[in-house]
């Protein structure tokens, strides 16, 4: 063969490999996610196996015990370790699942046994939360069991992904007719306020309306807040995460889209346009039609709001566009929009039928004609093209004006794809918002330089800027507020309000990642969270805003008021917990308990004692001295064999109550730190919080094929009337307590669009508070 035909095949081949390279190239980032995904599902299996092979040797020693001794005595249990790596979605997982059912298929309904007959007191015996007694119990085609009231012994026997759970009763209770289905409470819950605001990773989500409201989202829940008034409504029509906002030109409805949900129907990405007056849906769009979620909408405004233009989240970001002007509204034409983020789709204001979009790499102009979309891609000629263009906006004369990741501000001339004017280099990083206002003014807001600054309307700087404080974060969303005020959302979730020139205050302040750690004040109207960003917030319920803030050195995961609340205990996910001084907001002590996650932390109720639920299976005891400025570790109880998820003191504040990953119920006695083994010693012992997960009065918690992290939290209220409970749905939950039969009604109410973390009465059951986990919102509920 020549050179020449060489050099031929070589670049042929060259082209052909590149051209492979780059068609691959995606398949090849799927098959190392589905690679890593199939890693971790085997290490969860091996977890699994170890958790089976514990269970195995822990039966093994009931059995030698029994035969050993008549006394009542629990076994004693090898601390075996069966912590889960943490799922992004829960903040912990069970080791258990899938390890007594078939992979990937979780229990179906359990349909329920006839009460036994009534107990009779028997002398005391053998006894564990765990089920080791062969099962008389019904066994489903699905491997599930039906819940049972076993009377001899006197306990509800659940079951959670195959594990049968005794739950014990009190002595008093002779009979519980598992069959029968016990009536909701006659209290019921009403969303007073939302705390927080999600502008960490959400754009174009701050409006003022003309009823004088501001409106943003933060989780499930679209807000519509009243500063003057101090007061909030809310929209709860979307089932999971609300992604994107928009308002109609009439200023009256809005269109708002979601993320996929948990439901299967109505958890698909769907739209929802809705009336501000009165909060009613006018129509839903989309369900089937859109992928993973709605990112960016917008309505037409030379029609007068006939059009809506709808970007999803797929693959080729496909967009789509709607006629409104039907009772039903229907789709005119989609295309797909890019292969890359779009982070923006706007109606030109004054071109008819005109769209603008950015995102990544890109900026594009769209004309629908004819039912269908053209696209002209915005050519940046000698100016370097951007990473990200992040934002546009439209001045008085038809500019298209966009913010880009390079700091710089380029003006596209009406019905033009060419750049007529830059400047660069106005922010340090990148512009994530430009607002036109009112009186023809400028702004731009930077993420990472946090600054305004303000053009006049020939683009010019007037020299008039500001700086947000670094504890707000960068600038998310600038938007006009009332007369010449300015609403500024920010990147760690707050929003501001004020004047460029003068001053910007905080209306609205969250936290900015995954929250767990909630108290109740014991005798005031406030609250604490805590959570992973490293916040602790002290609120107040009545004004609904920060008392208080302290920013820590480790991730925060738990927290527990002192009984006379001087000083508030904090547990880290680093296994170091510190004390806190409520006036001061120093730090009184500090202490460090192995080195993984303080899942929680209880004071005893005469503030004797602090107990911490460790990550690594033990409950470290202090003796607390000096008014809760003082603290000796005196023990640590050792015998769970998963990490230790709740915690509960008696009255008394002699025994502790303790649940666990693996779903077990253990009994300690302070300041022994020895388990109890006696359950004549504790069943009728009357508990402090109740909120212990795996109890007695929460067997009816659990829902229907629950495994044992369904439920996250459940909290008895202060008059022991009710019980709530925080589930891995997004739902907040209110049963009669005790709630102690399997088939309890409850109340549902939604808000939160990830998992809810904790739940907690005010001191004076007047409210109930609601944390969100990975939504990072925080919800106030009145109790009516």
């Amino acid at each position: 063969m020549d050179s020449t035909a060489t050099d031929l095949s070589n670049g042929m081949l060259s082209d052909s490999v590149d051209g492979l390279l780059s068609q691959d190239h995606g398949e090849l980032c799927q098959r190392v996610l589905c690679l890593e995904k199939k890693v971790q599902q085997q290490e969860d299996e091996i977890i699994c196996l170890k958790s089976a092979l514990a269970d195995v040797i822990r039966r093994l020693g009931q059995v030698e015990a029994t035969k050993a001794q008549s006394s009542s005595a629990l076994p004693s249990k090898p601390n075996f370790r069966g912590t889960p790596t943490r799922r992004a979605e829960k903040a912990y997982s069970s080791p258990l699942d899938n390890a007594h059912i078939t992979p990937n298929k979780r229990p179906t309904t359990p349909t329920h046994r006839s009460a036994a007959s009534p107990r009779t007191n028997t002398p005391s015996k053998k006894w564990s939360s765990m089920s080791n007694s062969l099962d008389s119990s019904t066994l489903h085609r699905d491997g599930s069991r039906d819940p049972e009231w076993r009377a001899e012994e006197g306990y509800v026997k659940i079951y959670l992904r195959g594990r049968a759970i005794n739950l014990y009763a009190p002595t008093s209770v002779e009979n519980v007719d598992v069959t029968s289905v016990a009536d909701p409470p006659s209290e019921k819950l009403q969303l007073e306020w939302v705390y927080g605001y999600r502008g960490r990773d959400c754009r174009s989500n701050l409006y003022y309306l003309s009823t004088g409201e501001i409106i943003y989202f933060a989780a499930a829940a679209v807000v519509l807040h009243n500063v003057e008034e101090n007061t909030q409504r809310h929209y709860l029509g979307h089932t999971d995460d609300v992604k994107c906002l928009a308002i109609h030109p009439d200023q009256v409805r809005v269109a708002t889209g979601q993320v996929a949900g948990h439901d299967q129907k109505e958890g698909k990405p769907h739209v929802r346009i809705w009336d501000t007056m009165n909060l009613n849906t006018l129509h839903v769009i989309g369900i089937g039609d859109f992928d993973k979620a709605v990112s960016c909408l917008s309505f037409s405004r030379l029609d007068g709001g006939n059009q809506l233009v709808v970007v999803d989240d797929a693959n080729d970001h496909v967009m789509s566009v709607w006629d409104l002007s039907k009772s039903h509204p229907k789709k005119i034409t989609e295309t797909k929009s890019s292969t890359e983020p779009v982070l923006a789709a706007e109606f030109h204001p004054l071109e008819k039928g005109n769209i603008i979009t950015c995102g990544k790499g890109q900026i594009s102009f769209w004309t629908l004609e004819g039912g269908s979309l053209a696209k002209k891609t915005g050519i940046f000629d000698k100016h370097d093209k951007p990473k990200f263009v992040l934002c546009v906006a439209f001045a008085e004369n038809g500019d298209v004006i966009s913010g880009d990741s390079n700091g710089n501000i380029f003006i596209w001339p009406k019905g033009n794809n060419r750049i007529s004017k830059a400047i660069e280099g106005v922010h340090e990083g990148g512009i994530f918002s430009v607002c036109v206002m009112k009186d023809g003014t400028l702004l731009s807001g930077g993420g990472k330089d946090r600054k305004i600054v303000q053009f006049d309307s020939s683009y010019t700087k007037t020299g008039v800027e500001t700086e947000i404080p670094e504890n707000f974060g960068g600038v998310r969303m600038l938007n006009q507020g009332k007369g010449g005020m300015v609403l500024v959302g920010t990147t760690r979730n707050c929003i501001l309000q004020g004047t460029v020139d003068l001053q910007l205050n905080p209306i609205v302040q969250g936290h900015m990642d995954e929250l767990w750690g909630l108290a109740s004040h014991p005798s005031q109207h406030q609250f604490m969270t805590s959570g992973s960003d490293k916040q602790v917030h002290m609120w107040d319920s009545m004004s609904r805003s920060v008392v208080w803030s302290k920013e820590l050195s480790d991730p925060a995961h738990s927290c527990s008021f002192y009984p006379d609340a001087s000083v508030v205990a904090i547990g880290t996910e680093t296994g170091r917990w510190l004390v806190l001084d409520c006036e001061t907001h120093e730090i009184v002590t500090s202490h460090t308990d192995g080195n993984e996650q303080i899942e929680c932390a209880l004071y005893s109720p005469d503030g004797k004692y602090l107990a911490l639920g460790s990550r690594d299976n033990h409950i470290y005891i202090y003796e607390v001295t000096e008014g809760g400025k003082k603290y000796s570790r005196i023990g640590k109880c050792s015998g769970h064999s998963s990490f230790v998820t709740h915690l509960d003191w008696s009255t008394d504040g002699v025994y502790l109550c303790s649940n666990s990953g693996d779903y077990e119920v253990l009994y300690w006695k302070v300041p022994a730190c020895k388990q109890e083994t006696s359950i004549s010693a504790v069943r009728d012992l009357e508990w402090a919080t109740g909120n212990c997960t795996l109890t007695f009065n929460a067997a009816g918690v659990w829902p229907e094929g629950a495994d044992g992290t369904d439920v996250n939290n459940v909290c008895r209220s202060n008059n022991k009337k009710i019980l709530a409970s925080a589930d891995d749905f997004g739902k907040v939950n209110l049963y009669q307590y005790p709630c102690c039969q399997p088939k309890a009604k409850k109340h549902v109410y939604k808000g939160h669009s990830s998992h809810v973390t904790n739940v907690s009465f005010l001191f004076d059951d007047s409210r109930l508070l609601s944390t969100g986990g990975r939504d990072m919102s925080i919800m106030q509920w009145q109790v009516v």
